[in-house]
């Protein structure tokens, strides 16, 4: 049984509304290049948007198109990338560059199964690529989307799946304008957060992310920065210059190895 033509109207003047009054601007927001796009969803991944601006503008003024960042370096892309955490989609965006080039000439397809070959690429990405960049109307949720339907649909309601909620989306979906109406739910959901609390820990799927200091993320992104810097360490000096063991710093090490974002030449640890 669906919400009825009067409700879906009356939730969508709403949001439309708010966005009108207090929506956010962001600099990927004005585009419609699909490079651009997906290189803001990438990094947007479990990222604050506050974190995410500057680079952006940065990254992108550094790599402007598919074709240059295909043909750079790694570690060029990790020295950039620096400061955003989540390393691996560096070499996602990266090993995309690469595969868009090369298959489809330059050209980022509009189709979310195709997208979804690429590296990193998960269905909300996919989806989100598609809608922000070639208008499609994708029904798709990240954590201010499933906000929003959880403070208007499910109100009180704990474990609620995103199952129950993708419905909904589809039905209320403005498809008029869906780019406009998904940043439009976004800032809605942002706003709820900002003043209600988070809606989203009564999603049967949110997880609280484990502290930052003193993790193997923290230690990660540590030997990176110092790979990028230096341009390659043994692992001992490595774990001297982070104080840290060389037993954890070899698992580290070992993991980034296998991930694709160090090599080892000569008892060396360096980035690509």
């Amino acid at each position: 049984m669906g919400l009825g033509s009067a409700v879906v109207r009356g939730f969508q003047e709403e949001v439309l509304g708010f966005h009108r009054r207090e929506g956010r601007d962001f600099p990927w927001r004005r585009t419609r290049d699909p490079y651009a796009i997906f290189v803001s969803e990438m990094m947007l991944q479990q990222t604050q948007t506050s974190r995410v601006v500057g680079k952006y503008g940065e990254f992108l003024a550094r790599f402007p198109s598919w074709e240059v960042l295909a043909g750079a370096r790694l570690g060029e892309v990790l020295e950039v990338w620096q400061g955003l955490g989540y390393n691996r989609r560096a070499r996602g965006v990266w090993e995309s560059a690469r595969m868009v080039v090369e298959w489809w000439g330059g050209r980022l397809p509009k189709e979310p199964e195709l997208l979804e070959v690429l590296p990193m690429v998960g269905p909300y990405t996919a989806r989100a690529v598609a809608t922000f960049a070639y208008g499609k109307p994708c029904v798709f949720i990240e954590t201010n989307i499933r906000t929003v339907f959880l403070d208007r649909f499910f109100p009180g309601r704990e474990g609620v799946r995103d199952a129950e909620i993708l419905p909904l989306v589809e039905e209320t979906l403005y498809r008029d304008d869906v780019r406009t109406w998904y940043y439009a739910l976004m800032d809605v959901g942002a706003a709820i957060k900002a003043r209600r609390g988070n809606a989203g820990r009564r999603s049967a799927h949110y997880r609280r992310q484990g502290r930052f200091e003193g993790s193997v993320r923290q230690v990660r992104g540590a030997v990176l920065r110092v790979l990028v810097k230096r341009g390659g360490c043994e692992v001992g000096e490595l774990a001297e210059r982070l104080g840290r063991g060389r037993e954890e710093v070899e698992g580290v090490v070992g993991a980034l190895e296998r991930e694709g974002l160090v090599v080892r030449e000569g008892g060396r640890v360096y980035v690509p």
